[in-house]
């Protein structure tokens, strides 16, 4: 997927969330974003957002602030666990955007109440994580919104080489129709096979 140019930025501090811990099926997206002026309107935690408005602001985000997205598969989550496949998505989207700017942040806020800070080898920048950074920091809100958006396409565009299990509408999550075709087809090559309903049915 092609990115713009990234924009100049206003300050050092980066924000960090990520989409799709709890899915059975996908991968686990993790963005950073430092927002630029001038600040998007109207960020807000991705979850609470109708469609329409997030995907605007998605696209307005990307165009105007600089932002990278990390993307874990789910055979590293798999080989990881989900918590520490969340850490070092995390890690190489900060990494990839502090790359970008050609230095170090003064701080990265992190969504949550742990940060990959002695967890991944490749953390080395100060972090703050903060329980609802999603719906109360700016930052974390815009990339809240971008790995919510980034995950929502991918799953569509998997739901078409898998039709069976609903993506383009559950995005992997273990609805009554996920479970269904799950129970009747058996998982998919981007199952999460480490997690409980998706080893169960590889029992049937």
């Amino acid at each position: 997927m092609k990115r713009p140019a990234i924009g100049p930025a206003i300050g050092p501090v980066i924000g960090v969330d990520e989409a799709g811990r709890g899915p059975l099926a996908g991968p686990v997206v993790a963005a950073a974003v430092v927002l630029c002026a001038p600040i998007p309107a109207g960020l807000a935690d991705s979850k609470t957002l109708v469609p329409a408005r997030r995907a605007e602001l998605d696209l307005l985000i990307r165009a105007n602030c600089r932002w990278a997205v990390a993307v874990v598969e789910p055979e590293e989550i798999d080989r990881l666990n989900i918590f520490m496949a969340t850490m070092e998505a995390m890690t190489r989207c900060v990494g990839e955007l502090c790359a970008a700017l050609g230095d170090g942040p003064q701080e990265v806020l992190i969504d949550g109440n742990l940060t990959p800070h002695g967890r991944c080898s490749g953390w080395r920048w100060p972090a703050r994580p903060i329980v609802g950074g999603d719906a109360t920091e700016p930052c974390i809100s815009a990339a809240s919104i971008i790995a919510k958006e980034w995950r929502d396409r991918l799953m569509i565009e998997a739901a078409r080489a898998y039709p069976a299990y609903g993506w383009e509408s559950n995005k992997g999550y273990g609805t009554a129709r996920h479970r269904e075709a799950l129970r009747l087809y058996g998982p998919s090559p981007l199952h999460r096979r480490s997690f409980a309903p998706v080893a169960q049915a590889t029992l049937l």
